[in-house]
């Protein structure tokens, strides 16, 4: 029963063999996917894709490498398109200075925005942050003095000091295949911290294959690599990795368990 966190399979890289990237996957014992919304433009398409698959749910957000083109988005644009039931989580926000293509202040302001759309849905903000740390705790920690809301560290690559601040917010922790890179020993090091009932896997599909699959375009059926490497990691079998892991996913993502329910 493996989730998948963190899919983006709405990108033209997929549109060959979709069908059968998720049939691999379903096969690899993936039974849920979360599709990730890195802009706004990509929303439609990305509630289409989930809309097919019963199994899949979505995120609306804007990744930080296109902050400059959307300083025109607000909470309440936000809170309206996650009125949808599939949409169970807000995102992909946050800080990204390695490659620059938005400015510090642009990326805030967006940043923002979300942070303010989770604390109005009760939705979870999936954060990315990379190059920058202290801006991203310091904006975290801010908004949530404020009113407290739920925290995804995404694809987990950053500092200790910025992963000890966002534990004290009870941010959960996902994992993907940078840490079964043979050189990511501070990953493997920072990881160690993380709760254990707050851990979850995802692929980041197509990117960062985990090894053995490393230098291939990374699909979800990958999951299972990533989860006994995890599984290794903390002493857990296969089999508990993967409950532990989902179980503490569909808390974090708690719409999922109430749609099920429902259905």
């Amino acid at each position: 029963m493996l989730f998948d966190t963190h899919v983006n399979l709405h990108g033209e890289v997929y549109d060959e063999d979709r069908e059968d990237v998720l049939k691999r996957a379903r096969d690899a014992g993936v039974t849920r996917f979360l599709s990730i919304c890195d802009k706004p433009e990509n929303i439609d398409a990305i509630a289409e894709l989930t809309k097919q698959n019963p199994d899949m749910w979505r995120s609306v957000g804007c990744h930080p490498h296109y902050a400059k083109d959307h300083q025109w988005l607000t909470a309440d644009w936000l809170v309206e398109r996650a009125v949808d039931s599939k949409v169970v989580a807000i995102g992909e926000a946050g800080m990204d200075q390695h490659y620059g293509y938005s400015d510090v202040d642009d990326q805030k302001k967006v940043f923002s925005a979300q942070i303010v759309a989770a604390q109005e849905t009760g939705l979870p903000v999936i954060v990315h942050t990379r190059e920058a740390d202290e801006e991203t705790g310091d904006l975290l920690e801010q908004h949530f003095k404020r009113k407290p809301f739920g925290i995804l560290m995404h694809c987990y690559t950053s500092g200790e000091k910025l992963a000890r601040r966002a534990i004290e917010l009870g941010a959960y922790f996902s994992v993907s295949g940078i840490m079964t890179f043979k050189n990511a020993h501070d990953v493997r090091h920072v990881a160690s911290l993380f709760p254990d009932d707050r851990i979850i896997l995802e692929t980041d599909c197509p990117y960062l294959a985990p090894v053995p699959m490393r230098g291939r375009r990374n699909e979800p059926a990958y999951l299972e690599h990533i989860c006994r490497y995890v599984g290794d990691f903390k002493g857990w079998s296969f089999e508990d990795t993967a409950e532990r892991t989902t179980q503490n996913a569909l808390r974090l993502f708690s719409r999922i368990s109430e749609n099920e329910e429902a259905a």
